[in-house]
């Protein structure tokens, strides 16, 4: 019987064949470390980055790799077997090759086949340089999978194998950790509650082909959203972001401006007891919006008028249910504790979380976040830099927090 954690858990380590590969030894023990049985399955390339033995002397159990084809059960199907056999995949690395043939469904080598056979949760680490990881194929690749359920850890920006510096490094075997306790705890302390997140920056128009915006990629909304619906939440996103896969179970309402947001927002909160602001709301409007397309030809020089936009997180913390709990967000430039004070106590929120936006950490448009979350008593949670994925799951869990008081509320039952 499995316990807490990674306790008694079946893990099946996926290794690929990229110079991520010589992590897979750390990867491994960690998992044992922590109660976890764990099996290993190779790619013909992964062999030429770290021996089959050796991940055999670390699991504890014969690798399965091309000329052996080792399984759970020797006279069956090895890539049956092993879907059988596993509470979650990990697949690390996941190289560009591996994530493409997921992606329209291959199943030519054992670790390709077993994912494709398996209803276990899987996650993927992907390993790459960085113009394969940006490349338009491999996005595209990566939107397929996540659309499917598949869940994600890194990559992380660093020096990677060519030496270069940039997105691609996969994931530490910390992180890896961590991402995998999340997968396979049966977290359900949110069954039955009602969640609203709001994600991606509005666009604000100018005219009908140009718009006022911000580098917001909605990404942590996204992440919000999909942490709070494996947990149980019935969730709803209202998101100005461009999806690369929708939630599965996310009711998805996509909206534009400031405007429309509020009013989609004002429509759901009455079903729901959590809302988390995540999304990146313009300041500031045009005060009166082209209604044809204006052309410089005919405007050599041009003044913007603009007026303060509405305050979508100070409208709903005013409106909301007495039960529902408020979590804001900040992302400031510079001082953004004190900032994000300032605000927390300005809107009167629950919790908020301030992302710092500026330097090589910066939270806005990327995978990788730091935060603080700030309580109106005073007390702050540090969250170090990691993916979004990770700092998702540990809001949802201060988040979960507040809710103990309004178990009953409008969306809680």
């Amino acid at each position: 019987m499995a316990g807490d954690g990674l306790e008694g858990r079946r893990i099946l380590v996926h290794v690929c064949g990229g110079i991520a590969a010589v992590k897979a030894p750390e990867l491994i023990t960690g998992l044992r470390k922590e109660g976890a049985e764990v099996r290993v399955v190779m790619t013909a390339a992964a062999t030429a980055f770290v021996a089959p033995l050796a991940l055999q002397a670390l699991s504890g159990h014969p690798v399965a790799h091309p000329g052996r084809g080792a399984a759970v059960d020797e006279a069956g199907m090895p890539h049956i077997d092993l879907s059988a056999w596993a509470d979650c995949h990990l697949v690390a690395p996941a190289t560009a090759t591996t994530i493409a043939r997921l992606a329209v469904g291959l199943a030519d080598d054992l670790v390709s086949a077993t994912l494709l056979a398996t209803r276990a949760p899987v996650l993927l680490a992907p390993a790459m340089e960085t113009g394969m990881w940006e490349n338009p194929a491999t996005q595209a690749n990566l939107g397929k999978l996540r659309s499917r359920g598949l869940h994600l850890v890194g990559p992380l920006s660093g020096r990677l194998a060519s030496g270069r510096e940039g997105m691609g490094r996969m994931a530490e075997p910390a992180q890896l950790l961590e991402a995998a306790r999340l997968l396979v705890e049966p977290r359900r302390e949110l069954a039955g509650v009602g969640v609203l997140v709001t994600a991606g920056g509005t666009r604000e128009p100018i005219d009908p082909v140009r718009y006022l915006g911000n580098r917001s990629s909605g990404r942590m909304g996204l992440e919000l959203a999909r942490a709070a619906q494996r947990r149980g939440a019935t969730v709803h996103l209202v998101t100005c972001a461009e999806l690369d896969g929708s939630p599965v179970g996310v009711e998805v309402v996509t909206v534009e401006t400031a405007q429309e947001m509020l009013a989609a927002c004002r429509e759901l909160i009455p079903e729901v007891s959590l809302l988390l602001m995540a999304a990146a709301v313009a300041d500031y409007r045009m005060a009166h919006p082209s209604a044809q397309k204006m052309h410089r030809s005919e405007h050599p020089t041009l003044e913007l008028e603009l007026v303060a936009n509405v305050d979508v997180l100070g409208e709903l913390v005013a409106e909301r249910p007495a039960a529902c709990k408020v979590v804001g967000f900040a992302a400031e430039t510079e001082d953004f504790r004190r900032r994000g004070r300032e605000k927390l106590a300005a809107k009167g929120c629950d919790l908020l979380v301030a992302n710092p936006v500026s330097g090589e950490h910066s939270a806005m448009g990327g995978e990788e976040a730091e935060a603080v979350v700030l309580y109106p008593d005073g007390r702050e949670v540090e969250l170090p830099y990691a993916p979004k994925s990770l700092i998702a799951g540990r809001i949802l869990d201060l988040a979960a927090g507040l809710l103990d008081q309004s178990r009953g509320a409008p969306g809680a039952g």
